[in-house]
């Protein structure tokens, strides 16, 4: 897992959006930091849904300090964009069907008693506009969210 103060690994993938575009890091340090990848198991589950949609609920408070909230999930552009539909989400949902994003972070895990293997650990990375990983949290448990106002402290500080 990327560590605070280390740089970011940077990367293109697709994002849904509404649409299907292309996502690039390294511009969006320069012209969104600070970045918020808040990188989930699987949409249309339980904790995955609730997560986003607290997400969703606290855009303003992160676009206060200038932050940018992305989703990332190895699931397909297109699920990405229904599910983002259906939880009537306004940011963009990042899809690493590759797992080269998972893989640079280290952040794929397995679920072998559900045989579901090579999802993102439910993670939260918050990038500024150096480059660098202001914030980093990852649980192993997939039914445990991020301490979001920590993560909003940490966006005003990397802001």
């Amino acid at each position: 897992m990327v560590s605070r103060g280390t740089q970011a690994p940077t990367f293109t993938a697709p994002v849904a959006t509404g649409d299907v575009e292309e996502f690039d890091l390294a511009a969006a340090i320069e012209t969104e930091a600070p970045v918020v990848l808040a990188f989930f198991p699987a949409a249309f589950t339980g904790t995955c849904t609730h997560e986003m949609n607290e997400f969703q609920h606290r855009l303003e408070d992160f676009a206060e300090h200038g932050a940018n909230v992305y989703g990332v999930s190895v699931d397909l552009p297109w699920a990405l964009n229904e599910f983002r539909d259906q939880l009537g989400l306004s940011f963009g949902l990042i899809s690493d069907t590759d797992r080269r994003i998972l893989d640079a972070y280290d952040l794929a895990t397995d679920f072998g008693s559900s045989g579901v293997y090579g999802v993102a650990k439910r993670a939260v990375v918050v990038v500024d506009g150096d480059g660098r990983v202001a914030y980093a949290w990852v649980s192993d448990d997939p039914g445990v969210e991020p301490d979001y106002d920590e993560v909003e402290a940490a966006v005003a500080a990397a802001a």
